[in-house]
């Protein structure tokens, strides 16, 4: 059998190297290539992979967000989460928007091949860091995760301000009217107890909804 893959990472560099060595696979073949959250959740339900390789930090819906709406559509899809954070925070959030697995990106490619069979077959993958003896001491002693304050499309709304758009962009892209957006932005600060709009955006590069670069 033929497993399936999709992936999404908005680096061409890095999504062309994950084609290759999943494609060298003899049982592996992959349907499509994402660059960004949006477009990885229509793919995802449009060519109804077997499993969807994840990069955490996308543009536009983030890669846990994405893994949220495509498991929330599709039971038999499969999510691995690929990302540069490994503390327990980010896996237990991984782990609560559907996500079957989760690999480091410093891991090895034979390590995401492994993670990909695992989650296909039913399995639950965590990278070695997470072995899983770790899992359920590290989902007990995890802080608040302050994110999940927010409603989805508030956690849509805060990675597009992160992201630098406008609130006229964000209100088209979002379609919402100005006022809604601006809305948005004054219950987020007070969900979280931020003071201004440069402590929100700093909030969201922290929670790793926006990469840095």
């Amino acid at each position: 059998m033929t497993i399936r893959v999709l992936i999404a990472d908005d680096h061409a560099v890095v999504a062309e190297s994950l084609r290759c060595f999943i494609e060298a696979e003899p049982d592996m073949k992959v349907v499509g290539v994402a660059g960004n959250g949006q477009e990885a959740v229509h793919r995802a339900l449009l060519v109804e992979p077997d499993v969807v390789v994840m990069d955490n930090a996308m543009p536009l819906v983030s890669g846990t967000e994405a893994a949220r709406k495509i498991t929330g559509r599709s039971r038999q899809i499969r999510v691995v989460m690929l990302s540069m954070h490994s503390n327990a925070v980010h896996v237990q959030r991984a782990l609560q928007a559907g996500a079957s697995g989760y690999v480091a990106k410093n891991a090895t490619a034979n390590e995401l091949v492994a993670a990909i069979r695992a989650v296909h077959a039913g399995q639950r993958y965590l990278s070695k860091p997470l072995a899983d003896d770790l899992l359920d001491r590290i989902m007990a002693e995890v802080p608040e995760d302050r994110l999940q304050r927010l409603s989805v499309r508030e956690r849509e709304v805060l990675q597009m301000m992160a992201e630098g758009n406008s609130i006229v962009r964000i209100a088209t892209v979002l379609s919402l009217s100005r006022k809604t957006v601006e809305t948005y932005r004054e219950r987020m600060m007070q969900k979280l107890g931020l003071d201004n709009f440069a402590a929100l955006v700093k909030f969201a590069v922290q929670q790793g909804l926006t990469p840095l670069e």
